[in-house]
């Protein structure tokens, strides 16, 4: 990989931890880039400016909330979840997450478990442009991020506006991914629309 900057979002609501971690980060041999978001919503924007490599989260945020955590990760394949942990955590929960790191764990340990981390991120393929939704469904949902109405894309498209209803209900489906901000992420890190095009 070489020096390849890593992208880190940490999302975190403790000033003291947040500032704690990003110094020992930071301060090692790795080239880490280090974006501070203080809510798991701050993703679902952030991520669409910035291409996260990995994000650190507390499990607190996100406990009794794990479809919602589902969604985020979806929104792109490539990027992996850390867990933060500073106090006993469900199982199941940390399931979710590609890897966790201790509050305790000695700072070079921490860095280290980051950097092997995106390397197994390198490692994966790139995502395939509308791997996951049909080909008419990639129109719509072009449409869609760009703002117009199921009218609109009805117009557009030469078909019916309950065919674009349809068609969008089989997008949330097969994506899990209801909001706005949440499909465009989406549309955007499976090249399915550029940021130039964004809003045409």
């Amino acid at each position: 990989m070489g020096s390849r900057q890593i992208n880190i979002a940490i999302i975190e609501p403790s000033h003291i931890v947040y500032e704690g971690l990003a110094n020992i980060l930071l301060r090692s041999k790795y080239h880490f880039r280090i974006f501070r978001l203080e809510s798991a919503e701050e993703y679902e924007f952030a991520a669409l400016k910035n291409g996260f490599d990995v994000v650190i989260l507390n499990p607190q945020l996100i406990q009794n909330l794990t479809k919602y955590f589902n969604q985020l990760r979806r929104l792109n394949e490539k990027t992996l979840w850390v867990a933060l942990l500073y106090s006993f955590f469900d199982k199941e929960l940390l399931t979710l997450f590609n890897a966790s790191i201790r509050i305790n764990d000695e700072p070079d340990d921490v860095a280290e478990t980051l950097h092997r981390l995106s390397l197994q991120n390198d490692s994966l393929p790139e995502p395939v442009a509308g791997e996951h939704i049909t080909e008419r469904e990639t129109d719509v949902l072009r449409l869609l991020v760009n703002g117009h109405s199921n009218k609109e894309i009805a117009d557009k498209l030469s078909i019916s506006i309950h065919t674009v209803i349809s068609h969008r209900k089989n997008i949330i489906q097969k994506t899990g991914i209801r909001s706005q901000a949440g499909l465009t992420i989406y549309a955007l890190s499976n090249k399915i629309i550029s940021l130039d095009h964004l809003g045409e």
